[in-house]
């Protein structure tokens, strides 16, 4: 073999080499791209998947907000009505004293009633030991119907 017979067949084999070298780099570019493309396809599903937690997301935090104003709307209607109570309770304190004060003052009057031994709201008249309550003898015991009418009474026409 002559000499140009070897560098024919060197530039043959480095053309060869190159050949290969071109063929497996654009193999590896294929796999590269198709793997980029795979990772891109896998983000963008992944993507549409985090889309719909997000707007999950923003329901359920729209939710807690309508729940937190219903409770502070309840809560301000509780203490509304809270003070409407006490408002209630204040006047019912009020009059019950009043009422004590005049109930007092008709026993001071009433001729019958010699001593104020108060035991739950019973006085006791000192005469005949007989238990008065809210100004009706107990001794008194005629049948009444349901609207506070003697049996003995007709109501009048």
């Amino acid at each position: 073999m002559t000499t140009t017979t070897w560098i024919i067949l060197a530039v043959v084999v480095l053309a060869v080499i190159l050949v290969a070298a071109f063929v497996a780099r654009k193999a590896t570019h294929r796999k590269r791209a198709a793997e980029a493309d795979r990772i891109r396809e896998e983000v963008h599903v992944e993507g549409q998947g985090l889309e719909k937690r997000e707007a999950i997301a923003a329901e359920t935090e729209a939710k807690a907000r309508a729940a937190a104003a219903e409770a502070e709307a309840k809560a301000a209607e509780a203490a509304r009505l809270r003070d409407r109570a006490s408002s209630h309770r204040e006047v019912v304190d009020a009059t019950r004293s009043d009422l004590d004060e005049r109930r007092e003052h008709a026993d001071s009057l009433d001729p019958r009633v010699k001593s104020t031994d108060v035991a739950d709201g019973d006085r006791f008249d000192e005469t005949n030991r007989n238990q008065v309550r809210d100004g009706v003898d107990a001794n008194d015991v005629r049948v009444q119907d349901v609207h506070g009418h003697r049996a003995d009474e007709r109501p009048a026409r």
